[in-house]
């Protein structure tokens, strides 16, 4: 199958989720009308990756922590009432699949954990999937939390199998080997990274899982940091500087860049790429067939949701109020 892909290189309206989502659609549209049929978004798009964390100082500077973390905790998505219905509905509108990554909260149990999420849609509008983030790097850890393995799941698209990971999860071999043990085609690394070595990583990717590779990061300067952020001026001085360059590309499966690296520029990047490819270069090396050895290694991954709270209640709801 052949599919036009795009992947988008910008930034969205910083920390203002409604900004975001209008941003995101019209972004879709874009892409839509340029003949794509998967459409890919940065790690962390909705309402932007907390790019502050690596400038503050150690235990110095919680106090500013604290303040523009609320704001993206009111910013963020919640899938349970809707979030992304907005950009569920511009995919179908226009037969794309979406992938995108969020700040997601949990209003299920905590009501205020954030998790690092990238989202799977459908081009009819359905959710296929939603993978949180396993592991967090460095100082994310002051603002998501860890994700279970629920997500870890290649699925069937309108554009083919698509699977991924989310930056630096990249790095876990056993992850990478659960994704390529279900047959993937197209593996979406949305990131924060970029430059030499992570085009290196992505290319060992793509020729160890012997899939297509589509990595893209946010496109941001200075000036994209509202001036309403609290402490922005404690933060982020320069307007012009580019706190993430982008860095998006595409490489072909076993190994080879064919579009990007996209580098400090805010645009969509356009490639087609075809999926019967992915299982053609595997035939040399199938790190999940022919080229593993199942009689000594062995992985196991465990997918169940991993609930904080289970409740066993003999009355439900409303009865409990009856006489």
């Amino acid at each position: 199958m052949t599919v036009e892909v795009a992947l988008v290189q910008e930034s969205p309206i910083f920390l203002d989720l409604e900004g975001s989502l209008r941003r995101t659609v019209e972004l879709m549209k874009i892409a839509a009308a340029k003949g794509a049929r998967l459409v890919v978004f940065p790690e962390a798009f909705l309402p932007g990756y907390p790019v502050w964390i690596w400038q503050l100082r150690p235990g110095a500077d919680m106090s500013t922590c604290n303040k523009i973390h609320a704001v993206l905790r009111q910013n963020a998505v919640d899938l349970r009432t809707g979030g992304l219905d907005a950009v569920r509905s511009a995919a179908a509108e226009h037969g794309i699949v979406v992938v995108i990554g969020i700040n997601e909260i949990d209003s299920e149990f905590s009501g205020t954990t954030l998790f690092n999420t990238v989202v799977t849609i459908d081009s009819d509008g359905k959710i296929l999937n939603r993978h949180r983030k396993l592991v967090l790097t460095n100082p994310e850890r002051m603002v998501w939390g860890q994700g279970d393995a629920g997500g870890l799941r290649v699925v069937d698209t309108a554009v083919g199998r698509i699977g991924g990971l989310i930056c630096w999860e990249n790095y876990m071999p056993l992850a990478r080997h659960a994704l390529f043990s279900q047959n993937i085609e197209i593996y979406i690394a949305p990131t924060w990274d970029h430059g030499e070595t992570w085009v290196a990583s992505m290319n060992h990717v793509a020729r160890e899982g012997g899939c297509w590779v589509l990595s893209v990061a946010m496109a941001v300067q200075g000036n994209d940091v509202p001036v309403d952020v609290p402490d922005r001026n404690l933060l982020f001085n320069a307007e012009d500087e580019w706190l993430c360059p982008g860095g998006a590309l595409v490489v072909r499966p076993f190994g080879g860049v064919v579009a990007g690296p996209l580098h400090e520029k805010k645009d969509i990047l356009y490639e087609t790429i075809d999926t019967e490819s992915s299982r053609r270069s595997r035939k040399t090396l199938d790190v999940a067939g022919h080229y593993g050895r199942p009689d000594i290694f062995n992985l196991e991954v465990d997918r169940r949701p991993r609930k904080p709270t289970h409740f066993a209640d003999e009355i439900v709801g409303p009865e409990l109020y009856h006489d």
